[in-house]
C-alpha cells in the first residue's frame, strides 16, 4: 500500500466510523463523571466502565482493565482509570495514548443553554460538559484506533497503551503513583496527550510549551474574635480590609504580576490581536487587557495570579461586624523554565513581606504542577505535523498554553526516552470548564483523522 493510498483508506475509514464516534461521545457525556470530593464517586466508576467497554470492544488489546492508585499525600484511593495494552510486533514502536474521562462541575445550570449532560448539536458544535474537555479526547483515541486497525488489518503492528485518567480535573493526585505502579505497561516510544487546544477550529495546534501552576489557600487573621464595627471600626483592622490590601500588592497598576522572583520566558509568539482576545475570552466593551508585552507572551510565557475563591461573610449574611479572618485561594500560573516550588516560595515570601497591620498569615492545601517545554525535533513530531497538515488541510501552529497540564511533566520525568506529542480537540470557542462547553464537529473529525494517520504511520514503521 502506497502512502497516498493508505492515507485515502484511513480517511475513508474515519468518515465511515464517525457516526459511531459521535454516538460514543453522546454516551460518555451523559455520565456526570465529576471527580471532586463533593460529588458521588459512583459516577466516575460508571464512566470508567463505559470507557473500558468501548476499548475492549475494539478487539485490539491484549488486556483492558480499570485500575486505581493510592494518593501519596493522603493514603486514599484515587479515582478509577482505564488501562489497555497491546504488544508491538517485532520492529514496530509502541505508542501511549492519554486522555481523561472526568469532567468539571457544571456550575450554575441556569447559565447553560442546553442540558449539560445531554450532548446537543447546534450550528456545527456539540454542547455538553466534557464534550470537548476531555471526552472528545477519549473518543479521538478510540475512533483513530478503529480506523487505523480497520485499514491495516494484520499489518497494524504498533504496540499501543491507552491510559484514560479519572481525576485530571482535580489535580491528578494519584497520577505519579499510577505511573510508578504501571510503569512497564505504560512504557512507550511515543506519547500522545489529547488534551490541549488548537489555534482555531480550522487550524491545528501542536503544543510545545505549558505554564506550570501553584495553588494554595491563604488565611489571614487580625482578631481573636469578631467585634462590633460601630464600636471598634476605625481603630481595628478587619480581616477583609487587610486581605484586600495585601492582595492588591500582587499586581502593578497595569495588572502585570509584581512579585519578585517570578520569572518570564523570552520567546517569539504568532500574531494575535487584542480583538482576538476580546472575542475568545469574552472581554467586556470598555474593559482593557492587563499586563505587558504581546498578548500571547502574557498567556504563554509570563506568570499570572488569579484569586479563584474566597471565604468571607456573604452579602446575605452581612452584619455590622469586623471579621476576624478571611481565606482566599490563590492560583498562579508559572512561566516555562521555572519550577512550581520556586514560584511558591516567591509568592509566600512576597505575601509575608507585605502583610498589612501585622496580620497573621497561614498557608495550606498547596498544590504544585511544573511547566513543560517540548522537543519537536524528533521523527514523531515530524510524523504528527505531516498528519495534522493532511487532516486539517493547514500546517499546524506550534503553540504554548497558558493553562497547565501538570501530569505532562510527570510523563516526561518517568519516560525520558519517549517523544511526547500534545495534540488537541478543543478550539478557542470550546469554553472548557465553563457553562456551554462545546466541541466543533469538523475539528473533532479532523483530529481523529490526524491521529489515525499517526497510528497508521507508526503501525508500519
Amino acid at each position: 500500500m502506497t502512502d497516498l493510498s493508505r492515507t485515502e483508506a484511513v480517511r475513508a475509514a474515519v468518515a465511515d466510523g464517525f457516526p459511531e464516534a459521535l454516538s460514543d461521545l453522546a454516551a460518555l457525556v451523559a455520565i456526570p463523571s465529576i471527580a471532586f470530593d463533593a460529588f458521588p464517586r459512583e459516577a466516575v466508576e460508571t464512566s470508567a466502565r463505559a470507557v473500558a467497554e468501548r476499548f475492549e470492544a475494539t478487539g485490539l488489546f491484549d488486556q483492558v482493565s480499570i485500575r486505581t492508585a493510592v494518593i501519596p499525600a493522603t493514603g486514599e484511593t484515587g479515582m478509577p482509570a482505564v488501562l489497555a495494552t497491546r504488544a508491538a510486533k517485532p520492529g514496530c514502536p509502541t505508542v501511549l495514548l492519554y486522555a481523561h474521562h472526568d469532567v468539571q462541575p457544571v456550575g450554575d445550570p441556569a447559565q447553560w443553554d442546553t442540558p449539560p449532560f445531554a450532548l446537543t448539536e447546534r450550528d456545527g458544535r456539540l454542547y455538553g460538559r466534557g464534550s470537548s474537555d476531555d471526552k472528545a479526547g477519549v473518543v479521538t483515541h478510540l475512533a483513530a484506533l478503529r480506523a487505523a486497525s480497520r485499514t491495516l488489518g494484520d499489518d497494524f503492528g504498533a504496540g499501543v497503551a491507552v491510559f484514560i485518567e479519572g481525576e485530571e480535573e482535580t489535580g491528578s493526585r494519584s497520577f505519579a503513583q499510577f505511573l510508578a505502579d504501571n510503569r512497564e505497561a505504560l512504557t512507550a516510544d511515543v506519547i500522545v496527550v489529547a488534551d490541549s487546544g488548537n489555534w482555531d477550529a480550522q487550524t491545528p495546534g501542536l503544543t510545545v510549551s505549558l505554564r506550570g501552576n501553584v495553588r494554595f489557600t491563604l488565611k489571614l487573621r487580625t482578631l481573636a474574635h469578631a467585634s462590633h464595627s460601630g464600636m471598634f471600626g476605625g481603630a481595628v483592622p478587619d480581616a477583609m480590609m487587610a486581605t484586600v490590601t495585601l492582595l492588591s500588592t500582587l499586581w502593578d497598576a497595569d495588572g502585570a504580576v509584581a512579585v519578585a522572583g517570578l520569572t518570564s520566558r523570552e520567546a517569539d509568539t504568532p500574531d494575535y490581536t487584542e480583538d482576538d482576545l476580546r472575542r475568545e475570552a469574552g472581554l467586556l466593551p470598555g474593559v482593557s487587557p492587563v499586563g505587558h508585552g504581546t498578548i500571547l507572551s502574557r498567556l504563554w510565557h509570563q506568570p499570572s495570579i488569579t484569586i479563584t475563591g474566597i471565604d468571607a461573610p456573604s452579602v446575605a449574611n452581612a452584619s455590622n461586624t469586623i471579621s476576624p479572618e478571611a481565606s482566599v485561594v490563590i492560583s498562579a500560573r508559572v512561566a516555562p523554565g521555572q519550577s512550581a516550588r520556586e514560584a511558591y516560595q516567591a509568592l509566600a515570601a512576597h505575601l509575608r513581606a507585605h502583610a498589612p497591620f501585622g496580620a497573621e498569615l497561614s498557608f495550606s492545601d498547596i498544590d504544585y504542577g511544573d511547566a513543560f517545554l517540548a522537543d519537536t525535533s524528533g521523527w514523531a513530531a515530524d510524523l504528527a505535523k505531516h498528519a495534522l497538515t493532511e487532516a486539517f488541510g493547514r500546517a499546524p501552529v506550534e503553540i504554548g498554553q497558558g493553562g497547565s497540564i501538570p501530569f505532562v511533566a510527570d510523563l516526561a520525568r518517568t519516560f525520558p526516552q519517549a517523544q511526547l506529542l500534545i495534540t488537541a480537540v478543543e478550539d478557542p470557542l470550546s469554553r472548557p470548564h465553563t457553562p456551554n462547553e462545546s466541541q466543533h464537529i469538523n475539528t473533532l473529525s479532523s483530529a481523529i483523522l490526524a491521529e489515525a494517520l499517526v497510528l497508521a504511520g507508526l503501525a508500519t514503521s
